[in-house]
C-alpha cells in the first residue's frame, strides 16, 4: 500500500443505496479511512474518489417491493450512509460521485466503444443491451485461476448463459436502449441503466487521472466487479495505471456473511439506537485486521467499550511516554495497517498511565487517537 508520492490516488467501490449501512459496509470504509489517515500522516496528498451506484437493479427491485419511489429510497439511504460515516469519524472522499451524475459521459463512452467495434448489441423485445468484447486471455490472471468464473459471474448479476453473447463473461455496458435512445422511457424504473463495471472505470479515470494507486472495496468485489472494471480501463483508458488493490475481509453474523439477501444485517444506526457510542462501534471494527474475515458478536462492542473507558481514564490521569507510544502506533500502522496491534499498544500504555500524574503527554495522546485512529476521547 505504499506509493511513490507525493500524491496518493485512491478509488473505493461505494454502496448501492439500500439497507445502508451495515457493519460489513462500515468495516470496509473505516478500513480505507485508516489508509487515508496513515497516508496523510506520512505527508501524502490524498485524492480519494468513491462512487454511489444509485441506478441499479437491486435498488429498483427494493423500491418496487416496498412501494417507495426509487429516487426517494436512494436519497434517503445515501443520506443515512453519509450520516453513519460522519458519526464514525470517516473522512469523506474528495469526490463522492453518484452514477446518476455521470450518465452523459457514460453514454459517450459506450457510443465510442460501439463505433470502434469493441462492443456489440443483443436485441430482445425492441430493447438492446450492449456488451464489451472480452476473451479467455482477459481472465487468465493467476489470482483468478481457482475461481469458478462463470458461476461467480452468474451469482453476482452477470448473464453468462444469455444466447448470442460472444463470450459468456462479456460484461454489459448499457441495458435497455430503444433505437438510438440510451435513456428510453420504460414501463418501470430500471428499464435502462449503465453497466456496473464501466461506471467505476469512468469515475476512476475522470476523478483520479492517469494513476490509481489503490483500487479498493470488499473482498467480494474482486471478481467480477474489480476485474471487469480493470478490463474497461485497459480497453478504453489505456493510459490509466492501477498500481495495486486492497480488498477488505467479510463480516459475518449468525454463521453467514452479512448480506441483504439473507437479511442478517447489523445496521450501524440500530447499534447507535441501542445506546452504543459511535467510538465504541469504530473501535470494535478497528479491533480486526482489515483483510480478515470475522464474525460479529456483541462481545466486540463490549470489548470496545472497556477499551474506550481505559483510554479515557488514562487521558485524564497521565501522559508519560506518549511520544514513544506515537512512534509505536505509527510503526504498527505502517506494517500492513495493523490496527489490532496499534490498539493493543495503546492498551498497554493506558494501563501503565492509569495512576500516573505526568500530564505532559496527555494532549499528544488525545490528538494521536483523533488524527491517526479517528477515535475521539471527548
Amino acid at each position: 500500500m505504499s506509493v511513490s508520492g507525493p500524491d496518493a490516488n485512491l478509488y473505493v467501490c461505494g454502496i448501492t443505496p439500500y439497507d445502508a449501512t451495515h457493519l460489513g459496509h462500515a468495516f470496509t470504509y473505516v478500513s480505507f479511512d485508516m489508509l487515508v489517515r496513515t497516508w496523510r500522516d506520512g505527508g501524502l496528498n490524498v485524492n480519494y474518489a468513491q462512487n454511489i451506484t444509485d441506478i441499479d437493479d437491486p435498488l429498483f427491485e427494493r423500491a418496487e417491493a416496498t412501494n417507495v419511489n426509487w429516487r426517494d429510497l436512494a436519497d434517503s439511504q445515501i443520506e443515512l450512509f453519509r450520516t453513519d460515516m460522519e458519526t464514525l469519524n470517516v473522512i469523506p472522499p474528495n469526490n463522492w460521485v453518484a452514477v446518476s451524475d455521470v450518465i452523459e459521459p457514460l453514454v459517450a463512452e459506450v457510443k465510442e466503444l460501439l463505433a470502434d467495434g469493441r462492443a456489440y448489441g443483443l436485441t430482445e423485445d425492441g430493447r438492446t443491451d450492449y456488451y464489451i468484447k472480452t476473451s479467455d486471455a482477459d481472465y487468465a490472471a493467476p489470482h483468478l485461476k481457482d475461481i469458478d468464473l462463470i458461476s461467480v459471474f452468474r451469482e453476482n448479476g452477470g448473464d453468462p448463459d444469455r444466447a448470442g453473447k460472444q463470450h459468456p463473461l462479456d460484461p454489459i455496458i448499457w441495458k435497455g436502449v430503444v433505437g438510438d435512445d440510451f435513456q428510453a422511457e420504460g414501463a418501470r424504473p430500471g428499464a435502462w441503466r449503465p453497466g456496473w463495471h464501466i461506471e467505476c472505470a469512468l469515475i476512476g479515470r475522470d476523478y483520479l487521472g492517469n494513476t490509481v494507486d489503490i483500487q479498493g472495496g470488499g473482498a467480494d468485489l474482486v471478481f467480477p466487479h474489480q476485474e471487469m472494471s480493470l478490463l474497461h480501463m485497459a480497453d478504453f483508458h489505456p493510459e490509466v495505471t492501477v498500481r495495486g488493490q486492497m480488498n477488505t475481509g467479510m463480516v459475518a453474523y449468525e454463521g453467514h456473511k452479512m448480506s441483504k439477501s439473507l437479511g442478517n444485517l447489523v445496521l450501524v444506526s440500530k447499534l447507535l439506537q441501542r445506546g452504543f457510542e459511535p467510538m465504541v462501534v469504530r473501535l470494535a471494527l478497528l479491533g480486526h485486521m482489515w483483510d480478515s474475515d470475522w464474525e460479529y458478536t456483541d462481545e466486540d462492542l463490549d470489548r470496545a467499550e472497556r477499551r474506550l473507558t481505559r483510554w479515557r481514564r488514562a487521558n485524564h490521569t497521565g501522559g508519560a511516554g506518549a511520544e514513544e507510544l506515537l512512534a509505536t502506533v505509527r510503526a504498527r500502522l505502517a506494517d500492513n495497517l495493523d490496527t489490532p496491534g496499534a490498539l493493543d499498544a495503546i492498551d498497554e500504555w493506558a494501563d501503565a498511565n492509569e495512576y500516573n500524574d505526568d500530564r505532559d503527554g496527555a494532549g499528544l495522546f488525545r490528538d494521536m487517537c483523533q488524527a491517526l485512529l479517528g477515535v475521539s476521547l471527548s
